[in-house]
């Protein structure tokens, strides 16, 4: 009997092992060539998870058959590492740097989804106390009880699909150009401004690629006809591909290093998180991440899709993920100490 449930078991275990081994061509497919595949990219972390499950499952049967995951996970260890990190700064080393800052602030709990009101204080006292030199927001919504005056130097826009939201860049120093991606058909944009660094001169980018407006919540999921959200899902990977190519085109023409940050609606193990990255950017996580990194309320497993990503030259001397329920997302921190 024993022997007959561990058959099923290692079947259920090479579906898993397949599914993360045909996860590991992603960054190399393109959205609008293979749609269907890039949706595997969501489901990534859960993916590792169970292989491990499977592998500690033949480790105390001391079975051959661990094998298998062990193999598997050890081709991915990228994957592994972008999930989970054992060490890293994730506290202030002293040293001398640039501190910046991602938070997509839901609009400041506008309609009540947190059962908090005092939402708005609590994120600018947040900001108060990290207070990065440069701080990007996502979903910005002119509420009267928010206060980062703090900043003398401001960037925010309107996109025209959405008037109430904006992108916005806060920053201690200051600005020279500045402007707007403006996508096209969306309430989604990527905005960038130069600043003028003690040491140089850097071009921010603080983007928010397409939604998939999934849903959180495992139950809303469930309600939810599955090919109406696949084929929505499948949609919005082919807009942030076109998005991010417009983006990685206007950052080759900027005549300063680029740093990226923002909301991508997408995973490190996505084909638009890949080629934004192979712009000669490091993933600060990566380097000096701890944990998971979460930064989405994700109840299904523990979701990475804001990055903070800098430029490979620049030392990255910490990284933090604030697990602070003020928003759907978590915010981002890091510091880096340009050469």
């Amino acid at each position: 009997m024993r022997k007959a449930i561990n058959k099923i078991i290692f079947v259920m275990n090479s579906i898993a092992a397949f599914a993360l081994l045909l996860s590991y061509l992603l960054p190399y497919v393109s959205p609008k060539m293979f749609p269907l595949l890039s949706v595997l990219s969501l489901a990534v972390p859960v993916l590792i998870v169970v292989n491990v499950l499977f592998l500690l499952y033949w480790i105390v049967l001391l079975s051959k058959r661990s094998m298998l995951s062990l193999i598997v996970l050890a081709l991915g260890i990228s994957h592994v590492s972008s999930l989970y990190k054992l060490r890293g700064k994730s506290m202030d080393t002293g040293e001398t740097g640039i501190s910046i800052m991602s938070y997509n602030v839901h609009s400041f709990n506008r309609f009540n989804w947190i059962d908090s009101k005092t939402i708005p204080q609590d994120i600018s006292n947040l900001i108060k106390i990290q207070n990065p030199d440069i701080f990007c927001v996502q979903e910005f919504y002119n509420n009267p009880d928010i206060d980062f005056k703090q900043y003398p130097y401001k960037y925010d826009y309107f996109n025209h699909n959405s008037k109430e939201l904006a992108l916005v860049i806060f920053s201690k120093y200051p600005f020279m150009k500045k402007g707007s991606l403006n996508f096209e058909k969306t309430a989604n944009n990527v905005i960038f401004a130069d600043i003028v660094m003690p040491r140089d001169t850097v071009r921010v980018y603080n983007i928010h690629l397409q939604s998939h407006r999934i849903s959180s919540k495992t139950n809303d999921l469930a309600k939810e006809d599955s090919q109406k959200l696949l084929k929505r899902i499948q949609v919005s990977f082919k807009q942030q591909q076109q998005q991010s190519e417009q983006l990685i085109s206007h950052m080759r023409s900027s005549p300063y290093k680029n740093i990226v940050m923002g909301d991508f609606n997408n995973t490190a193990y996505s084909y638009v998180y890949d080629k934004i990255k192979s712009e000669n950017l490091q993933d600060t996580f990566k380097k000096e991440g701890k944990g998971f990194g979460k930064t989405f309320k994700f109840e299904l497993f523990p979701a990475r899709i804001d990055f903070i990503l800098v430029p490979k030259e620049f030392e990255v001397l910490s990284f933090k993920s604030f697990d602070l329920e003020f928003s759907d997302h978590y915010p981002i921190y890091s510091k880096v100490k340009i050469p």
